[in-house]
């Protein structure tokens, strides 16, 4: 039977594939594809930095865990472009199945915080999830924003696409997503993204 110590390493250690996990979103310079590591570490720097501009408070210590967690699952269950309509329909799942195996390598108590945790964030629900959220669309929004739109023009995006994922962006911070809109306007005049 392993120990607690070693249970949390074994997790440590397992959780390192994150690393290897590519994303669809470039670097600000374009020269590579993030991975989730870089996303998360990123994610969790802007929610210390931006949480002036939410609505409601929030509490950054488990908004920052939130982040660093939330994209763990990809290590089983792959990464699910944002604007990609068939991954999807089996995110959800892929996605449950492998929190269960990922976060059950911890102590039971670790695994039940982090598994709940994750829930949260996919719940969309609580003022801290909604924060979360906000980063996570954010993020890749100003990577693509630093690229010239780089994978909205691979991936043909339409400025509808961008408004739908970013629906409850207004509700959580008003000011945010008014810097959102004038990218947006300008990738739209500069025919990276679709009038659509």
């Amino acid at each position: 039977m392993m120990t607690r110590l070693e249970r949390q390493i074994q997790f440590i250690v397992e959780v390192d594939k994150v690393k290897q996990i590519f994303r669809q979103t470039y670097l600000s310079d374009a020269a590579r594809k993030e991975n989730d590591a870089e996303h998360s570490w990123h994610l969790a720097l802007m929610a210390c930095l931006l949480e002036e501009y939410v609505s409601d408070p929030v509490d950054v210590a488990r908004v920052t865990t939130m982040v660093l967690i939330h994209d763990l699952v990809e290590i089983d269950a792959g990464d699910t472009y944002a604007y990609d309509p068939e991954g999807a329909k089996t995110k959800a799942e892929r996605e449950k199945k492998a929190a269960e195996r990922i976060f059950g390598l911890l102590p039971k108590e670790q695994g039940e915080y982090f598994a709940k945790l994750w829930e949260e964030f996919e719940e969309y629900q609580t003022p801290d999830a909604k924060y979360a959220h906000l980063l996570d669309n954010f993020q890749p929004f100003l990577l693509n924003h630093a690229s010239d739109g780089k994978s909205w023009v691979e991936h043909a995006v339409k400025k509808s696409q961008i408004y739908k994922r970013n629906e409850k962006v207004p509700e959580t911070s008003p000011e945010i997503w008014r810097y959102m809109q004038e990218i947006i306007e300008k990738h739209v005049g500069a025919g990276h993204i679709k009038d659509e």
